[in-house]
Parts: C-alpha cells; sequence; structure tokens
C-alpha cells in the first residue's frame, strides 16, 4: 500500500513548478515528453484527439468546458509522472473520477475553474458545504473564458493556482459561522448544535426566512437587545419586500414568514428559539431530503478546522466559487 501523503506534500510543495510545466506543454513545447503518458491514458490506448494540434504548436480546438478540464487533468499526469513524482517510482498515475477522487493513487482532487471561478459537480452529502471533501485538491484557474473568443485553435493557460486542503473546499462564511458558535452551542446542547450544522448546509440564501435565520445565527450568543434589534432590522426589510413585490405586481412574501422570525423575539432564551427555526425551516423546505448528520459527519465537523476558503452552494450540483480564493493571489508570470 503506498502512502499518498509524501506524494501529496511534494505536489504542493512544487505548485509553481508544476503549473509552468503544464503551460509550457499546453502551448505544445515539449509536449513530445509526455506522449506516451497521453497515449497510454487516452481512451482504448489512443492518444488524445487533440494530441496533433498541440505537438504541431498550435494548442488545441476549440473544445468545450468540460473537454479542457480532461485536457489539463491528462497534461497534468504527464507532468507529475515524468518530472514532479518521479523520483518517488510509483506505479503509473490515472484519472479516474469513478473512484470519487481525480488521481487516486494520489488521493487528489483536480479543479480548473475559468475566469467566472466556478465549477459545478455532483454531491453526495450536503454536509460537504461546511465540512469540505475528504482529499485535498489543486485549483487551477485557466484563462478558458477569454481563450475560446478567440479563433481556434484555442490556446488555454493556467493563470492562477491554488492547492487546497480537503477541509478548505467549503464554504468559507458559513464555516466562520459555525466555527464561532460551535464549542458553546455543544456544550450547551449536542442536539441543537447538530440542528445548527444541518441548518448551514441545507441553507438557501436566495429564501428571505433561511437568509433572515442566517442573520441571527451569525450573532447567535450577542445580547438579546442585539438579537432583537437586528429582527426588527429584519421586519423593516420584509415590509419594504412585500411593498416593492405588490408595486411590481408581483406576489408578496406570506405574512407567516415573518411571523416565524418575530416568534423569536418573545422568546427567552433566544439561542434555543433560534436554532429551532433554522430547524423548522429545514424541515419545511427540505422534508426528507434534510437528514440529521451521520456518525461520520458528525465527528468530522467536532474536529474540523472549520476553515473552508471558498462559496459553495448547490441545486441538481454543487457549484464551486472560487473567487474569493482566487481574487486575492497573483497572477502567474507566463514567462
Amino acid at each position: 500500500m503506498i502512502d499518498s501523503s509524501p506524494l501529496r506534500a511534494e505536489v504542493k510543495a512544487k505548485t509553481e513548478e508544476i503549473v509552468l510545466k503544464l503551460n509550457e506543454y499546453l502551448r505544445g513545447e515539449n509536449v513530445t515528453e509526455i506522449k506516451p503518458i497521453l497515449e497510454r491514458v487516452g481512451r482504448g490506448g489512443q492518444l488524445p484527439h487533440w494530441y496533433d494540434l498541440l505537438e504541431s504548436g498550435q494548442s488545441m480546438p476549440n473544445l468545450d468546458g468540460k473537454t479542457i478540464g480532461s485536457v489539463i487533468e491528462m497534461t497534468l499526469l504527464g507532468v507529475l509522472e515524468k518530472h514532479t513524482l518521479q523520483k518517488f517510482k510509483i506505479p503509473p498515475l490515472e484519472v479516474n473520477p469513478a473512484k470519487g477522487v481525480d488521481i487516486p493513487l494520489l488521493d487528489l482532487g483536480v479543479k480548473s475553474p475559468s475566469e467566472n471561478f466556478c465549477t459545478s459537480e455532483p454531491f453526495f452529502s450536503a454536509y460537504e458545504r461546511v465540512l469540505g471533501n475528504e482529499s485535498d485538491a489543486l485549483i487551477l484557474l485557466t484563462d478558458y473564458q477569454t481563450a475560446k473568443k478567440n479563433p481556434p485553435p484555442v490556446r488555454i493557460q493556467i493563470i492562477k493556482t491554488a492547492y487546497l486542503k480537503g477541509s478548505e473546499i467549503a464554504d468559507k462564511n458559513l464555516c466562520l459561522v459555525a466555527r464561532r458558535n460551535r464549542e458553546q452551542l455543544y456544550h450547551e446542547s449536542e442536539a441543537l448544535c447538530k440542528k445548527m450544522f444541518q441548518f448551514l448546509c441545507h441553507l438557501n440564501q436566495q429564501d428571505w426566512r433561511a437568509k433572515a435565520l442566517l442573520s441571527l445565527v451569525k450573532i447567535l450568543y450577542n445580547s438579546d437587545e442585539d438579537i432583537n434589534e437586528q429582527i426588527d432590522t429584519l421586519s423593516a426589510n420584509f415590509e419594504e419586500r412585500c411593498n416593492t413585490a405588490i408595486e411590481n405586481n408581483s406576489e408578496p412574501l406570506s405574512q407567516d414568514e415573518l411571523n416565524r422570525i418575530l416568534a423569536i423575539k418573545d422568546a427567552n432564551p433566544k439561542v434555543p428559539a433560534i436554532i429551532n427555526a433554522c430547524s423548522d425551516w429545514v424541515i419545511d423546505n427540505h422534508k426528507d431530503f434534510a437528514r440529521l448528520p451521520n456518525d461520520n459527519e458528525w465527528q468530522r465537523f467536532l474536529r474540523s478546522d472549520l476553515d473552508g476558503k471558498i462559496g459553495l452552494s448547490f441545486a441538481l450540483q454543487w457549484r464551486y466559487n472560487f473567487g474569493s480564493l482566487f481574487r486575492s493571489l497573483p497572477m502567474i508570470d507566463q514567462g
């Protein structure tokens, strides 16, 4: 059994070198170095259909975003085998997302968003939103959105990069809220802490009541005066939203949505009132879909660093938004 930890450590330490070599290959420079690797991992043991253009220095045909992601993964595999990890004498690498992680031997994911910073992927558990992934990932920001506007062949380059540990591939803002409240709420009531965790992971911030409740969870342990003041602010916002809807001949929010929030103002103590209101929202909106965390998810939550660095929302798939991460990182010198 190969220990993948030192392999990932090498990838993390050599990320800049990896990207420089990857960009070189994506420009078609010296790509023959990894031709046998691309042939091995290509479908049916054949070179990918885009290889000839790449080798001739014309880069690639005008591929869709998903195919570009596959190109980057396969070429990255060549960089890792031929250069970064060559000294480790490991078996040939493969890209196999079906095993739950893009490069199974390294236990490493690869994500390649473009300048809109987003990727969409299937999700297995809503609790990934705060827990993140169980595997680390190399995030490669491409210039695909810009490059595809040019006449083919398309020249793709990696313009920014980041190595994220698994727990960092989680929603930054929701992790912050969870981290702020976890310890105290857990010691007061494990059941309430689980409900908070459940709410944060199933939250739809486009929903007025959910967003209102989130604003209260953010100040969960503030004074009663602070909480009541926030409820007054929410009430004013509700009235404004309803008036605007009426003016636009659209259906206003149900008064019951506000009443659920106003009930917290009269409640004492506030903490269970807020958390139970959050639980009610989950049940009202998700019903059987929104189960409480299982034992594994709960234990991961209790020991997690809750150090998410991205935005994460879900519909039919997770939508990973790396904007908050990459806006603070420098561009890669294309040399």
